[in-house]
């Protein structure tokens, strides 16, 4: 377990990047240039979320999961604060921890700790409470329009994986990077922002669909919550 859920749903949720299933998806998928900028497109996503001025007044959030993996539920509670963030995961009786205090953290099992590797420090400290204001246009190629399944989407391309994002919508709905595929399958709204409710996620043969049950803004988060 420890392996499946600490590291891979680390990256999963914090950094929203997926590995697609891409003969899949290319056999399905027409591609086009956009007419967007990268700049257009990761400013519709955050309108679409709430806005500039809502996202950035959220300095940290209190947000409870429910994931199902393996035919078993797992109750996740994660706390964030400008690029920290503390996980709690309850598996079986169980408690597993993923802490990042802003400068080093580790995953945490039956009282044994491993150190985030080093290669990852430097991404985990450029974290943003809400990770679209982490989005930055300089980082992507041009974008695209693919069409899949009838569905158009504008797709942001770097070093770090692919972004869909609805062309309707402006909301993203599947990040590919080489850990996995991750969904976004519908989006919940508290105080005006958009978070996501449900994301199908799967990478190294295993799937894990992630439930968000609650999410708490400015409140109920401390600098002492990251002191490991």
């Amino acid at each position: 377990m420890k392996k499946i859920i600490i590291p891979f749903f680390c990256a999963v949720l914090f950094s929203t990047s997926v590995y697609a299933q891409q003969k899949a998806v290319t056999d399905k998928t027409e591609i086009k240039q956009s007419k967007l900028t990268p700049k257009e497109v990761i400013d519709n996503y955050i309108k679409a979320l709430g806005g500039k001025e809502k996202l950035e007044g959220v300095k940290s959030t209190v947000i409870d999961n429910v994931l199902s993996v393996q035919g078993m539920e797992v109750s996740m509670s994660t706390k964030k604060m400008g690029n920290k963030f503390k996980s709690e995961q309850l598996v079986m009786g169980q408690k597993m921890v993923q802490l990042f205090d802003g400068e080093k953290g580790y995953f945490e099992q039956m009282g044994n700790k491993s150190m985030i590797p080093a290669d990852k420090i430097s991404e985990l400290k450029k974290g943003k409470v809400i990770d679209a204001l982490g989005y930055y246009e300089t980082k992507f190629q041009s974008p695209t329009v693919e069409n899949v399944d009838g569905k158009n989407y504008n797709v942001l391309s770097s070093d770090s994986g692919k972004y869909y994002f609805d062309a309707e919508t402006g909301l993203l709905y599947k990040s590919n990077s080489k850990e996995g595929t991750a969904i976004v399958k519908s989006y919940m709204t508290v105080d005006g922002i958009k978070f996501p409710q449900e994301i199908d996620a799967e990478g190294n043969g295993q799937k894990v669909t992630i439930k968000t049950t609650k999410v708490v803004i400015n409140s109920g988060v401390s600098d002492e919550d990251f002191k490991g």
